[in-house]
């Protein structure tokens, strides 16, 4: 089983490696980084990279693919050359996955037409532009795609896709070892319970009030 997870230019860095750390533990698993051109590639942040040890010319028919979300998803909404590489592995893949934004990069490749798919609580609403209907859960599964909301979400689609391939046994296993016991010290993962004030403060910031 090969698991492809995708990098670009700002990526944020948990919406890859959350999901790698759990996937790349399915038995017989090989997982590679791929992005347009082999060597590193920065997140958000600026002060990580990630390598990619493949090109998408190389990458072509890989069973999983896991989509990233980042502030450089913007930029590739209309790059064709991502886009047609996800259109044309979906067509041969087993699990198509996003975490983040990058369930706008799925749509944006018109793999979401019509299907429930769940993205970051402030870019859920630009879903509907591609055809996909938004749903405001954590994780979302309709059909083979495996959509998660904002950055953390990614390990739970991880786990949820590790126990529909390898059994709930197994995905177990993996957030024990893993030691993912969330017990976070404010309850303000989700725009329902965070203070409004808050809400609106990162509203005000988000990159999607002017789309």
């Amino acid at each position: 089983m090969q698991i492809a997870i995708v990098l670009y230019d700002r990526f944020t860095a948990l919406d890859a490696v959350g999901p790698y750390e759990i996937l790349s533990r399915l038995p017989d698993a090989e997982t590679v980084f791929v992005a347009e051109r082999t060597g590193s590639v920065r997140t958000d942040t600026g002060a990580l990279a990630v390598v990619a040890d493949r090109s998408l010319a190389e990458v072509t028919c890989p069973d999983v693919v896991v989509v990233p979300g980042g502030p450089g998803q913007q930029a590739l909404m209309e790059h064709r050359p991502l886009l047609d590489w996800l259109c044309a592995v979906d067509a041969a893949s087993t699990w198509t996955t996003s975490v983040c934004t990058g369930s706008l990069l799925l749509a944006a490749a018109g793999l979401l037409d019509g299907r429930r798919a769940t993205s970051h609580w402030l870019a859920l609403d630009q879903l509907k532009r591609f055809g996909a209907e938004p749903a405001e859960e954590r994780v979302v599964a309709d059909g083979k795609y495996v959509t998660a909301a904002g950055v953390s979400a990614g390990i739970d689609m991880a786990l949820t896709l590790s126990g529909r391939i390898a059994g709930d046994e197994h995905a177990q296993a993996v957030q024990l070892a893993t030691e993912y016991d969330p017990q976070p010290p404010y309850a303000a993962g989700s725009p329902r319970k965070a203070p409004a004030q808050v809400v609106e403060a990162l509203r005000a910031r988000s990159r999607f009030i002017l789309m």
